[in-house]
This record gives structure tokens, sequence and C-alpha cells, in this order.
């Protein structure tokens, strides 16, 4: 199968074809056949004798994916069976039969969980507040026959809250290995570090744990596993706003409903297209009940086809009260997390960091407050340094598109970096731009475009993560407190370093 991809954004590399070959079995009869590929792109198997023979095209699954920087890419467009659509629509159709007759052990609880960005993208297009889509998407879904449907800034608000936990644990654990160690054995370039993520040094890598580098970017994360393995201890642990949510769903609702959490169906409405390849990991598989913590991710774009299927008009559409976890004030109103489109994990950790490490507080790194900021020499990367008497005790950064994520890699690798964190995205302009986002008429320019979705999501109040009371008593009703091992396992992850076997596919030999 080839996939070709166009409209992309975050191009690294010269494309290679994404070739996963239909196998062909050979026989001695045949071994001198070739391959011959059409005008069209199909692909025929020709015999000796110039009999030709149509291959069916393979199909490819999330964990056929490589995500290997020749196709892939953070704003991929792979069509992918089980990330769809049209299975959203399969299990409701099933549901809408099983209570025709009568087999209500049959139906799954089906729960919708939306980005922020997603609402934002939508709102642009049709001219209406993040409040009202959300109202509007919560009618639309539930008429087809969704039970719940949720946001991610909810959620997101544990990502950030353990965020900040780890990098304050991070930057103390760091700081006292650097004041046990030799004079000697300060410099960290001396140690020769490989691409796997081995070390000359066994203990090199686990103490090189700063600058730590934002999880929430599949993207980001995928091209860590495939290209640079040593990077991966430098990566915070704490999952995405989609997983996280993932665990509430399976979890906590699970139990909270007494069901199992094979009897939920958890679609994610994301922003970006490797969404659906985080949801497809391997950890987040429940092998117990053989379910994924979120099993279907559709993107913006893809909602708003649902909405021409089912002659949805948003914008005279009625409205339906929110459900419980939505991040709202006591108003009702939608409410964000401050910093930036791509989550305000910066901005959040950073004022965390500094008033738990330094015991200063008042800092606003959105206002510019207690901080410098300084831009470079393109918008996507900023760098953000908290000073005490003059002297810098945390630099922070952010680093969006894989140029400025390829420079960080290279400071990291010969020990270059001077930050204690940085925030990856891998699309320009962060996860408002993310490639399953919908895109402007021909009248508007892209950068235009952006810029309206980013305000639009950026107009909508935000309340601080400490301040979420719903959030805050679920670690204690949910987690078994904020330190405990239950805590750690459902709002933890790790990371897998993954040896390339792609070649060329010019130099494939059948």
């Amino acid at each position: 199968m080839s996939v070709i991809l166009k409209d992309l954004n975050d191009y690294i590399a010269p494309s290679q074809a994404c070739i996963k070959p239909v196998e062909v079995k050979k026989t001695n009869d045949d071994k001198n056949n070739v391959i011959k590929i059409d005008d069209s792109g199909g692909y025929y198997e020709v015999s000796q004798e110039g009999i030709e023979t149509k291959l069916q095209t393979a199909q490819i699954t999330l964990d056929d994916c490589l995500a290997c920087s020749g196709c892939i890419t953070s704003a991929e467009s792979v069509l992918i069976t089980m990330q769809s659509r049209e299975e959203l629509y399969n299990v409701l159709k099933l549901n809408k039969e099983a209570i025709d007759q009568n087999n209500l052990d049959q139906k799954k609880t089906v729960v919708i969980s939306m980005a922020p960005q997603s609402i934002a993208s939508i709102a642009a297009k049709y001219d209406l507040t993040p409040l009202q889509v959300a109202k509007r998407l919560t009618h639309f879904f539930k008429s087809l026959g969704v039970h719940y449907v949720f946001d991610t800034s909810f959620s997101r608000d544990f990502s950030l809250l353990e965020s900040a936990r780890e990098f304050v644990e991070r930057y103390q654990l760091y700081q006292e290995k650097q004041q046990k160690k030799p004079p000697q054995d300060n410099n960290i370039k001396s140690t020769k570090i490989k691409r796997n993520g081995t070390s000359e040094n066994d203990g090199a890598m686990n103490e090189a744990k700063l600058p730590m580098l934002a999880s929430a970017c599949p993207g980001w994360i995928c091209y860590a596993e495939k290209t640079h393995g040593f990077i991966l201890p430098y990566i915070s642990q704490t999952k995405s706003p989609q997983q996280i949510m993932g665990s509430v769903v399976k979890d906590h609702l699970a139990n909270k409903l007494g069901i199992k959490p094979n009897n939920i169906y958890h679609v994610g409405v994301m922003m970006c297209f490797d969404k659906k390849l985080e949801a497809s990991r391997p950890d987040f598989f429940n092998d117990y009940y053989q379910v994924r913590d979120v099993d279907c991710v559709i993107t913006t774009g893809e909602v708003d086809k649902m909405f021409e299927e089912n002659n949805f008009d948003i914008k005279i559409s009625e409205e339906s009260l929110l459900d419980s976890f939505i991040k709202t004030s006591q108003e009702g109103a939608l409410l964000r997390s401050s910093g930036s489109s791509s989550g305000g994990y910066l901005e959040f950790i950073l004022e965390y960091a500094a008033r738990e490490l330094f015991n200063i507080t008042g800092v606003d790194v959105e206002k510019e407050q207690g901080v410098i900021v300084k831009i470079g020499r393109n918008k996507d990367f900023k760098e953000v340094t908290l000073e005490i008497d003059g002297k810098p005790v945390l630099k922070f950064a952010s680093a969006y598109g894989f140029r400025n994520i390829q420079n960080l890699v290279r400071k990291i690798k010969s020990s270059n970096s001077p930050y204690h964190y940085v925030e990856v995205m891998a699309c320009p302009s962060g996860c408002i731009n993310g490639g399953g986002q919908l895109k402007p008429d021909e009248t508007i320019p892209m950068k235009d475009w952006i810029s309206q979705v980013n305000n639009i999501y950026r107009n909508v109040n935000s309340l601080s993560p400490e301040k979420n009371d719903v959030v805050l008593n679920l670690y204690s009703e949910w987690l078994d407190g904020i330190n405990s091992e239950k805590s750690k396992k459902l709002l933890r992850t790790q990371y897998h370093a993954v040896e390339i076997t792609l070649v060329n596919p010019l130099a494939v030999k059948w």
C-alpha cells in the first residue's frame, strides 16, 4: 500500500513511500516474476509469459505504522480502518439493534471527549462561541445515541498538575545528584550517548533527566521513539489529556456506573491525526478487559463531515446541558487553563516551580510578569527565564515544528541545552494548527485563519488547575491521594525506543 500525503506543514525529510507490500507466495515457477506499476499506481505481478495478475492493496493498521518520518509526520493523513467515524456509526447502530431486540447486555455506553482546540476550530468556521459549540455538539452526539459528552480541558488539569509535580521531583533529584558528584564528573559532555538510548556510562542517562520535555504531543513522541531513543529519559512520563481522560472514563466512570471498561466505547474528538496513533499504543491497553482507554479517535474535520452526513446544521441547532466532566464556571461557562493553545504546560509548570522551588509568587508568564520572555528567530520558538538577583534559576522554552525540535534534540545530544523544561509540539503554531483541524476557504490566508482560531480559544476564561475542585476531589476519591501508587499508575506512562527496520522502498527486491 502506498500512502500519499499533501498539505503538510511539518515536513522533515525527502518523502519515502510508506509501503506494506502484499504477501506474494513464491514458487520455483514464478521466481523470475516482476512487479509492474501502472499509471494509476496499481501493482501487478507479471509472469515470464507476460501474464499480469493484479495485486490487492494491503491495508495498514495503527500497529503497522512506524511514524518513520518518511511519509508519517505529525499531521499524517493515514486512512485507518479502526479509527474512523464509520466505527462510531457501527457501534451506535449495534446499540440500537440491541435495544430493539431487548438485548441490553450487548449495549455499550458511548462516551465522547472533545479537545478544546477542536471546539475552537468549529467555532471559527460557523461563527459561534466555544460554549455554543460545546452545547450543540453535546446535542448532536446525544441525538445519535451517545450517552456522555466531556471535554479534555478537564483531564488537562490532571495532566498539568501531574507534569508540574513531576518537574519539581526531577529538578530536586537532579540537583541532589549533581551536588553528590565529584567535581570531575560534573561534565555530562564526557558521556557518549548512543542513538538507542544507552550510553557508555550506564548511570549517566538515569541522571541526565533535565531538561524535562513535554509529552502531550503524540507526533513528537513517535518521532522520539523511532529516531532518537536517547531522548526518551528526558520526556515527561505524564500522560496527555486524551489518555488521562481515557483513564477517567474506563476506570472512574466505569466504577461509578457499575459497568466493566469493555462495556464503554470511548471516542476522542481531536485536532490531530497522531492522536489515533496515541490511542493505539500498547501502554494504553487493558489486558484483563481486552480494551483500550480510548477506543477510537476522530478528527475535527471528521466531525464536520458527520454534520453533513446527518443533515445537522450546527448554526441553528438546539443545545443540551453539558455533562459532569467539563471544565466550567459555576455559571456554566467553559473554562480553560491559562497559557498557550497547546495546553499551557510551559506557563503553568514554570509558575508552579517558581513557588515550590524558590518560594516566588506572583509569576504570570502570559502577562510576562516576573519573567524574561524572548522570542526566537521564528515565532515557534520562545524562551522564558526566571531570575533571582539577576541570576537565571529556571530557563524554559517552547519548541513547535520539527525544525525547532531537531535543533533542540541536537543541543541535548551534545549537552549544550540550557533549559530545564521545554514544551515540545510537532505542529508549527502548536495544537491549534493540528492536521485534523478545519481549513479555511480560499479567501482566508492560513496564517490569518490560525490566528483567528487561536483568538477564539484564548477568549475563553481561564482557571488554574489548582482551583479545579472536581479534579482535586478526584485525587482523593479516585486516585487515593496525590502521590499514591494508583495516581502514578493511571496518570503516567512510559516510552520505548524502536529499532527502525524500514528500508528505502525503491530498494525492495521482490
